[in-house]
């Protein structure tokens, strides 16, 4: 053991989350309170530091990095090794060093801490009302960096000379704000304006110029007029209404061609939210958190919103400001208001200033803009709290890009290009993956040039050069094609759509071993060339068989049965009826100019693919219950099927099974089961809880059908349709009581924008058992 009177010296490495988080700072007040010399920088693997000093001080050193790091710091990996002493003295912050192999991992954007927080509201601070105020603990991240190491140099901020004071704070290790890349103020820092959009005329400022005074209240005032304002966020734009002005509201809807969807709504704070929606304990943590999400609430009937804010919708999704801009813009406003992405439905959300402009003028009456760049697009996150955990429905700002740990090392680099809807791609080597922001449905140049522009950016920051690359097998989806076009890439990896939803949930979970998953979707492309989408599967990460199914229906018209969910209650009537549908139902009655014409071509298989979907389901019996005949957007059938449920009926329908390996659920027994209620004019309320504890049901009974086939015990819940809450609750709740261990997801949705880490993770686990 080492003499107390002889210095030591060690040599540490740190990995994860640790630039741009106040780790440097943390590490050189750590190394004064222990009296210890040294020095500490950045380069591209993360943090590297020196300590020197008596034995014990060093090893107190030790125990407190990992102890009491920063707030936003995420340890992953810490080495030291001895060296020989040099008996200099003092404790120093070295330059960074660039070059070498980037191994760092960057911090996703953070709300605002609460001591920036108490500066945008002193009057007496320098920083009073500035909003970009930022330090090492919260701000802006992920959306400013160029590249890394994670120094101002290589950030949007680069443009921005800090002015004496900024530098002083910068450069003093003892500050909260030593070596906060975005640091500023309104010296030298970005600014605001408030300019009217081309072509209008609202304030008195001629069209395309700035208006006079401080932008914040007359922002404020915009809204209270019932206009709509372009904001410029942290990853792109939003456009604002006053969630209370019917006229503001509806005129945001009409202009952004957005009919029914609910918006998301910005809300002071927690009690705030309380007036709108219940919050629990695990749904207030989630809304709090620094990563800021949008959480999906159930809504109070008499809460005081426009009706066309949320159509219909016993839930509101809500978020707290992030920004200091947020924080002003609600502390002036003094009520909700709502906050959606700036675009036209289906683009991918504005983000570059000239872009904006052009293509928001038509919605928007003005834009509230900063000279700040956003190098990365980034849309809010969508989350919700499931059985006191957080569920992710749309993985993106405020926790892209941390990485997930795939708990084996990938023997090759892997990129996962994602499915077609709600896309994310995956990068990954080592023992990281790195699940992209959210790039949206791959439906048109602007969205595939977002997506081919992330992969780019993540190849460069994550210095990852994949040598395999994994994608769905659906042959026209443009991720695909994507795949197949990179030909300097050797290795192709397909994977089946349910196979990777079910891998994704492993991951999530840290799960290795054989389960049987349960895939419930819209749509994916099946090993038959069929459309696959209620899947029993006894998967691991590198094989797997189809244990059961839905029993197969046709989709009279293709793609168009998914737009007109009538079309689906046609077929699974013909179905269920053996070829003589009732015609005294409303479904019949409402759509009877084609309705002969539809089941024609159903019967007839032209145009009319077999799937196996439960999302289809779903909207079948959406559209018997007169809930939903035409969407006009993804889902919707059956999200407002699942409003229409009743938690107090009493009943749930029966399902049968015809056996065989893969045995085949009969949902045309639920149909029958719901055609005989509404016969004896049963409420659709009672009706449609019924069926779900009937599909919940149905799950319970094919696993245990799936159990006796393949011994295995655990089960894996994925695929969109377990975004529904009352039928994931009813599952779980049937499987736990059965003897099963249930897996559900936590860390990326269980809709596609998982499937990128499902990919990834069956190609690096084929290719270490050689199958690549």
């Amino acid at each position: 053991m080492a003499d107390e009177d002889t210095p030591v010296r060690w040599r540490i490495r740190v990995e994860g989350i640790v630039q741009g988080v106040g780790f440097r700072p943390f590490v050189y007040a750590l190394a004064i309170r222990h009296g210890l010399a040294g020095l500490v920088g950045n380069d591209a693997q993360g943090v590297f530091l020196e300590v020197e000093g008596p034995p014990s001080g060093v090893a107190e050193f030790h125990r407190d990095l990992t102890r009491e790091p920063p707030p936003l710091a995420v340890i992953e990996r810490v080495t030291a090794e001895p060296m020989p002493a040099t008996g200099l003295p003092g404790f120093v912050v070295a330059a960074s060093e660039p070059g070498g192999e980037r191994q760092t991992l960057i911090s996703p954007d953070t709300a605002t801490c609460a001591d920036c927080l108490r500066e945008l509201f002193d009057p007496v601070d320098r920083r009073y009302r500035y909003p970009f105020v930022n330090c090492t603990n919260c701000g802006p991240r992920f959306t400013i960096v160029r590249d890394v190491p994670y120094d101002r140099p290589f950030t949007t901020m680069a443009g921005f000379p800090l002015c004496a004071e900024c530098a002083r704070e910068y450069a003093d290790p003892a500050d909260r704000r030593f070596h906060a890349q975005p640091v500023c103020c309104p010296a030298c820092g970005p600014r605001l304006r408030l300019i009217t959009s081309p072509g209008e005329d609202i304030t008195g400022a001629p069209p395309g110029e700035d208006v006079p005074g401080d932008p914040i209240a007359a922002t404020v005032a915009l809204l209270r007029a019932g206009k709509v304002v372009a904001v410029k966020g942290l990853g792109g734009y939003h456009l604002a209404a006053d969630a209370a002005s019917p006229e503001g509201v509806a005129a945001l809807r009409s202009r952004k061609h957005r009919e029914e969807k609910a918006f998301a709504v910005m809300v002071a704070d927690v009690a705030a939210a309380r007036k709108l929606c219940a919050v629990d304990d695990a749904e207030e943590r989630v809304l709090t958190s620094p990563r800021r999400p949008i959480v999906l609430l159930r809504r109070h009937r008499d809460s005081a919103l426009a009706e066309q804010v949320a159509p219909g919708n016993r839930f509101l999704g809500l978020m707290l400001p992030y920004t200091p801009l947020h924080h002003l813009l609600t502390r002036e406003l003094d009520r909700p208001f709502v906050l959606t992405s700036g675009n036209v439905s289906d683009e991918p959300i504005a983000y570059e200033d000239a872009d904006a402009l052009a293509r928001l003028s038509p919605i928007t009456d003005a834009f509230l803009l900063h000279d700040r760049p956003i190098h990365i697009r980034t849309d809010d996150s969508v989350t919700r709290a499931v059985a006191g955990r957080e569920m992710p429905i749309r993985r993106s700002r405020g926790y892209a890009p941390a990485p997930l740990r795939l708990g084996r090392a990938v023997p090759r680099p892997v990129l996962g290009c994602g499915a077609e809807l709600k896309n994310t791609f995956c990068l990954a080597k080592g023992e990281y993956a790195f699940v992209s922001h959210h790039i949206g449905d791959l439906e048109n140049y602007a969205t595939l040039r977002s997506f081919t522009d992330g992969v780019a950016h993540f190849r460069r920051l994550f210095d990852i050069d994949p040598q395999v690359i994994a994608h769905d097998l659906h042959p026209e989806y443009l991720s695909t094609k994507y795949a197949l076009d990179q030909t300097a890439i050797g290795h192709r990896v397909p994977v089946q759509h349910h196979w990777a939803h079910i891998a994704s949930c492993l991951v999530d979970n840290g799960e290795v071993e054989p389960v049987i998953g349960v895939a419930f979707d819209g749509l994916g492309y099946g090993e038959d060339a069929t459309i696959w989408g209620g899947e029993f599967l006894a998967a691991d990460l590198t094989s797997f068989e189809r244990v059961g199914l839905l029993e197969p229906v046709r989709m009279p018209g293709g793609v168009a049965a998914i737009r007109q969910p009538w079309r689906m209650a046609a077929a699974y009537l013909d179905a269920a009826f053996a070829g003589d549908p009732p015609r005294d139902l409303a479904v019949a009655e409402r759509n009877a100019s084609t309705w002969d014409a539809v089941l024609a071509v159903g019967r007839s298989g032209l145009n009319s693919p077999l799937t196996s979907s439960a999302g289809r389901l779903f909207d079948a019996v959406g559209a018997l219950l007169g809930v939903r005949d035409v969407i006009s957007y993804e889902g919707q059938a059956a999200v407002e099927l699942e409003q229409r449920v009743d938690p107090h009926a009493d009943g749930a329908y029966e399902v049968g099974f015809a056996e065989g390996r893969p045995f085949r659920v009969r949902g045309a027994d639920l149909v029958r089961a719901v055609v005989a209620d509404l016969h004896r004019h049963v409420p659709v309320e009672t009706i449609a809880m019924r069926f779900h504890r009937g599909m919940a049901t149905a799950i319970v009974a094919g696993a245990e059908r799936a159990r006796a086939a393949t011994g295995l015990s655990a089960v894996a819940l994925s695929g969109g349709v377990f975004q529904n809450m009352v039928l994931l609750s009813g599952a779980v709740e049937g499987l736990s009581r059965r003897g099963f261990r249930v897996l559900t997801h936590h860390r990326v949705p269980p809709n596609d924008g998982g499937i990128s880490l499902g990919q990834v993770a069956v190609a690096a686990a084929r290719d270490r058992a050689g199958l690549v």
